[in-house]
């Protein structure tokens, strides 16, 4: 058995918060001596927005991580942390590279969308915007349940619930985040998969944002 680069230990005593809705983070959920590859492995975004997977090119131990957060093991750990049955949910993933001046709105995400979880990919967060704040309503960044700091190998995962509000102060420059959701059905998978390759496209012509950062 392959050892995997996710500390399943470490995810599994994180707590859980459950209310507003259900949410925990985890420092380190990489394990460091893997983040050196999986750092030089990922791939090239260097306009905003989310770009699924397919578009990009990258390397083999972030392939390898990408193989280890969709397998059996980690699902089996979300289920147990979320109490929810992901059987025959099929799962999508995205990566970001960049945030503009305009991401970062606070929203929640598609209710096709059941669990949400990011990984950031950053050094040391130094700026004091940019950083992910899960929130009691939709009105204000202020009103504040946690704050996510968006450095290496920190994880928060959310089960995706009406009340699930998040946004951040708006950064602009190099920020890296991968994002899997397990969403409901392969059919939200290729229109996503669609809509994100036609924004993609228009993103790399434009050169601008289409969407908000997480």
């Amino acid at each position: 058995m392959s050892v995997l680069p996710i500390d399943l230990a470490a995810f599994d005593a994180a707590p859980l918060a459950r209310e507003p809705f259900a949410y925990a983070m985890v420092p380190n959920f990489i394990k460091p001596e893997t983040m050196t590859a999986i750092n030089a492995d990922y791939p090239l975004v260097d306009l905003p927005g989310s770009f699924p997977l397919p578009t990009l090119k990258y390397g083999p131990a972030f392939a390898g991580l990408i193989d280890a957060l969709q397998g059996p093991e980690f699902r089996c750990a979300v289920e147990k942390k979320l109490g929810v049955d992901l059987t025959g949910r099929p799962t999508m993933v995205t990566a970001r590279g960049v945030s503009a001046a305009r991401d970062g709105q606070i929203h929640t995400d598609s209710r096709t969308k059941l669990i949400t979880v990011l990984i950031y990919m950053n050094n040391a967060w130094e700026a004091k915007t940019g950083r992910l704040r899960l929130l009691r309503g939709p009105g204000n960044l202020e009103d504040v349940i946690a704050e996510v700091p968006p450095d290496e190998a920190t994880m928060l995962i959310f089960k995706n619930e009406p009340n699930a509000w998040h946004g951040f102060h708006a950064f602009e420059g190099p920020r890296r985040v991968i994002q899997l959701n397990w969403v409901t059905d392969m059919g939200v998978v290729r229109r996503e998969q669609f809509r994100h390759k036609v924004s993609a496209f228009f993103k790399r012509l434009r050169g601008k944002p289409v969407q908000p950062a997480m």
